[in-house]
This record gives structure tokens, C-alpha cells and sequence, in this order.
């Protein structure tokens, strides 16, 4: 067991930009023999019900975006086991004070950071590299909370700088928010 004074993490930090969604930087320790990291606590976001934890895991190449993907019942952690990611965050839920703000920044393994994503923020992230994200949802997979919106929405005007990403069959139809009929939109 490991002392307090030796935990691996800071407590998590709310994002400047979007309301509800956390960073908590881990802490990896190496040796000769490789590394640990302790990736992700309960506790450290104590308000979201962690019930039915379910774990997945992500592989895509270099310029492969999955994304915009939102759930209206879901909560995401993720953290990137190898590889860098480009991050872009959606806030739609119209009662949040950081209502329709954008985020994008970076991820990188060799600088592991765990990513809170509430329920009603839209998510995405294009593979700067070859990519391994593990990912833990506060849910079992229920395919009816699955919902997206067009990476390149103008009006969300997400800065991925990449102009021809690599998009599953299902994230090229992804509607623009503003065609989202409103019984999809978050609450």
C-alpha cells in the first residue's frame, strides 16, 4: 500500500474552459524494467455513480478523428497509453454556464493526464500518432445514448488544424448541431 505522501496523483482540476470536465495528472514511476501508473480513483470524482463501470480500450492510426460522440446518461474517463491525441470538446448542455464553449489541446502518453468527460459534452480526438486509449464509462454500452455531431460543425468551429482526418462511416454522418432534433440534445 502506498503512503499518502507517495500518491501518484494530484486531485483532479476542473478544465478553464468547459464547465465539469477534469484533468488529473498521474504520475508514472520507472525503472529499468518499464513503468506504473495508477490511472484512475473513485474518489477522485466522488459526485459521478461509478455502479456499472465499464473499461474499453481504443487502438486508430495516425489521422484517424473519432468524433464528435455525446451521451446524454454517460459520463467518460480517459487516459492515452501510448501515443498523442488532439482533445476537441463540445459543452452542449444548454443549462451549463459554459454552454456551446470549445476546447482542443493535446495529450500525450510520455505526460499521462486522465480526462473527465460529463455527460452532454461532445468529444472527439484526432491521432497525432499511432494511438492507445483506454477509456472507462460510468455505464454498460446502451447504443440508444450514442449520439454525434459533425467534427467540422462551423458552428462549433473546432480548431483541429487537419484538413482531411481519416472518419469512420458513422462519424461522416454525423449531423451539424444545429439539425440535432431537440429530443437528442442533452439537458
Amino acid at each position: 500500500m502506498q503512503s499518502q505522501t507517495n500518491a501518484p496523483t494530484t486531485p483532479a482540476q476542473e478544465h478553464e474552459a468547459i464547465a465539469g470536465v477534469y484533468t488529473v495528472k498521474l504520475k508514472a514511476f520507472a525503472d529499468p524494467r518499464g513503468r506504473f501508473m495508477e490511472t484512475f480513483r473513485r474518489e477522485w470524482f466522488p459526485w459521478i455513480d461509478w455502479t456499472y463501470m465499464q473499461g474499453n480500450f481504443s487502438e486508430s492510426a495516425a489521422q484517424v478523428l473519432r468524433g464528435l460522440h455525446f451521451h446524454r446518461h454517460q459520463v467518460d474517463y480517459w487516459w492515452l497509453a501510448r501515443g498523442a491525441i488532439r482533445v476537441g470538446l463540445a459543452d452542449l448542455r444548454p443549462s451549463s454556464a459554459t454552454y456551446l464553449k470549445t476546447a482542443v489541446f493535446d495529450l500525450h502518453a510520455d505526460d499521462p493526464s486522465g480526462l473527465l468527460i460529463p455527460t452532454g459534452v461532445a468529444h472527439g480526438f484526432l491521432g497525432l500518432t499511432t494511438v492507445g486509449l483506454s477509456y472507462l464509462v460510468n455505464q454498460y454500452y446502451d447504443g440508444s445514448d450514442e449520439h454525434g455531431v459533425a467534427w467540422d460543425d462551423p458552428d462549433l468551429r473546432l480548431a483541429w488544424a487537419v484538413d482531411a482526418p481519416v472518419l469512420s462511416n458513422r462519424d461522416l454522418q454525423n449531423p451539424r448541431l444545429r439539425d440535432l432534433p431537440a429530443e437528442r440534445l442533452p439537458r
